[in-house]
């Protein structure tokens, strides 16, 4: 019995394991075919819709604004947190708007930001300004709301009847730059963080070297988030025909209005005249059937939704041959092929060869929404760039929200170079960050000893402080990186390189003060850069195409999935988010350094948050 024993408990273990295995293959492959499923289900249904005569456009994005989308992250899917990678492009928003102004199906516009997540200022006041443009068409513009931040609220602002929901909100509270400064942290830990650097306001690296804002710092901060803030009430005070101070009084007297109101934030927006009148949800959409007429099934208001639209309009066949290319540049800069929530150096130089060689090309739009990143990859995009005009190409380069550092870096290689008001450019300056790890080692019991052959053999070494030589080698190489920044933006600007640096030394500017100063030719969106390569290729007739790496099969499934399967919802503005936004930031800090891999250490990085 004894000798038997193990073999029999083996023998069941196998048994019961090989069910184990078998269940588990099955649920995966149950889950995979019905995601699958899913996915074709709503493709084929997007598919087959038609836009009815006399129907309402509406215009409702959950998630962040994008350039672009990136593929999203199979991981956070099934953790069911796809509403994080929500991702409406702002180029989808646009075409469907500028469509819909003469489409005499569409019959009206409908804007609902209810579930909208962070969009910089730019990007909502291209947004804003197509509205605006729309209602030239005569067509009305209805938009409704619920809890709403200022971004939330500007996107809807233009239209000729706002409503809020009765238990809802309106909150302007301005914008504002608060970094975490980890000094004192790195201090308890006995990490000393090395730093060579060129540029008075060049702020990147502070957090790592204090545990408060510099004056220099501050004052940039306070000079472009001001600027901005004075577009945004302007922005608002034009579309709701109100003036700018009566806006700034609600922002600035929230609390004193709120009581007045009862303490109803509703009503207080309606009070303040920034919304027209307050309706639940149904009650709106009751009326917008009597302005629209019902749909099909005779209960809902004939509305067409975004994904539908585009499909539609997009689906006509485009005759024009010539082409317009469009490379986005998004996110932070790294060497290689980049991934997501950063943008590779090769990659990107691939794209533009691309638009280089094919002869259908006639000119490229260099979109960039980027605070800079590795001093060589954005060098490597420039000379791509350089060569790109040098066959001939017109090359228009577009800032989006941030086009900072190395994202200037790389716009000097452009024709002409086009910012919204609100962009945040600039931050000419360059800096090395290097850590030594010899303290926390140290405290550990490790010990780190040996020889080299020169003062530079084995540097740099984390687990080492820098030899005074190769600390002394690093500083040139940076101040020799600024120098050719400065160089660079003196050619393309057509300024002395003493006027380039007075501008520079990292400081950051606003769309709107960089045309003042010469950093930048005109400011307009995306619109008017295409208008602009279309003029300087000579182009009357052309089709705008946007060149990316295409996506795998798998890419494209998980791209499927998170806009079909995102939840809706939106939790209040008065407190959404502020514990995930610290988390965010301390993960985007930390991961920020792992991500910095110039082979020379040297990098045009902004610390510039985009209002």
């Amino acid at each position: 019995m004894s000798e038997s024993s193990p073999g029999f408990f083996r023998r069941l273990f196998r048994r019961l394991w090989r069910f184990v295995d078998v269940s588990r293959r099955i649920v995966v492959n149950l889950v995979f075919v019905a995601i699958v499923a899913l996915v074709v289900a709503a493709l084929i249904e997007r598919g087959g819709a038609r836009i009815e005569e006399g129907s309402a456009l509406v215009i409702a994005p959950a998630g962040s604004i994008v350039e672009q989308k990136v593929p999203g992250d199979p991981s956070l899917l099934l953790m069911m947190n796809s509403d994080k990678q929500t991702q409406p492009v702002l180029r989808d928003i646009l075409d469907a708007i500028r469509a819909a102004k003469t489409d005499t199906r569409i019959s009206a516009l409908v804007l609902d930001p209810t579930n909208l997540d962070n969009a910089s200022l730019s990007k909502v006041e291209e947004i804003h300004a197509a509205v605006m443009d729309f209602k030239r068409s005569g067509k009305p513009v209805y938009a409704y709301g619920e809890n709403l931040g200022q971004g939330q609220y500007l996107f809807a602002s233009a239209a000729d009847r706002f409503f809020l929901h009765p238990f809802g909100g309106v909150l302007l509270s301005g914008f504002a730059r608060y970094p975490t400064y980890y000094k004192g942290l790195l201090d308890k830990l006995g990490v000393k963080m090395q730093v060579f650097r060129v540029g008075t306001y060049k702020s990147a690296v502070e957090p790592y070297l204090r545990n408060d804002m510099s004056d220099a710092d501050r004052e940039s901060a306070k000079a472009y988030l001001g600027a901005a803030w004075e577009s945004y009430l302007a922005d608002v005070a034009k579309a709701r025909k109100l003036g700018v101070d009566q806006v700034r009084h609600y922002a600035d007297e929230a609390p004193a209005l709120l009581r007045a109101a009862g303490g109803n934030p509703a009503r207080a927006a309606l009070s303040a005249r920034l919304v027209d009148g307050l309706k639940t949800r149904d009650q709106f959409d009751f009326m917008l059937k009597s302005a629209v007429g019902p749909a099909a099934n005779g209960k809902d208001p004939k509305l067409a939704s975004l994904d539908d639209y585009l499909s539609d309009v997009r689906g006509k066949v485009q005759i024009d041959k010539d082409q317009i290319g469009v490379v986005v540049v998004q996110g932070t800069i790294v060497d290689g092929q980049g991934g997501s929530g950063n943008v590779g150096g090769e990659a990107i130089a691939a794209q533009l060869r691309q638009v280089r060689e094919d002869k259908a090309i006639k000119a490229l739009v260099l979109r960039v929404d980027s605070p800079g990143g590795s001093a060589w990859a954005s060098e490597q995009m420039r000379r791509e760039l350089d060569l790109t005009r040098a066959a001939g190409k017109p090359v228009i380069v577009s800032m989006s929200s941030v086009a900072a550092s190395g994202g200037y870096w790389i716009a000097m290689a452009g024709d002409e170079v086009w910012a919204n008001p609100t962009t945040i450019t600039g931050s000419i300056g360059i800096f090395g960050l290097i850590p030594d790890l010899s303290g926390p080692i140290a405290k550990a019991g490790l010990g780190v000893d040996g020889v080299g052959t020169t003062p530079l053999a084995g540097a740099p070494d984390l687990r080492r402080p820098l030899p005074p030589q190769a600390a002394d080698l690093f500083q040139q190489t940076i101040e020799e990186g600024y120098r050719r920044f400065i160089g660079i933006v003196s050619r393309a600007r057509k300024m002395a390189p003493e006027q380039v640096d007075g501008l520079g030394q990292g400081r950051v500017w606003i769309g709107s003060t960089a045309r003042e100063k010469g950093l930048v030719d005109h400011l307009g969106g995306f619109d008017a850069a295409i208008e602009a390569a279309a003029k300087r290729a000579k182009l009357d007739k052309y089709r705008v195409s946007f060149i990316s790496k295409p996506l795998s099969a798998r890419e494209r499934l998980f791209s499927s999935l998170q806009s079909s399967l995102a939840p809706e919802g939106k939790e209040s503005v008065f407190a959404q988010g502020a514990v995930a936004g610290m988390m965010r930031e301390i993960n985007a800090a930390a991961s920020s350094l792992s991500r910095w891999q110039d082979p020379a250490n040297a990098y045009v990085h902004c610390l510039c948050a985009a209002p």
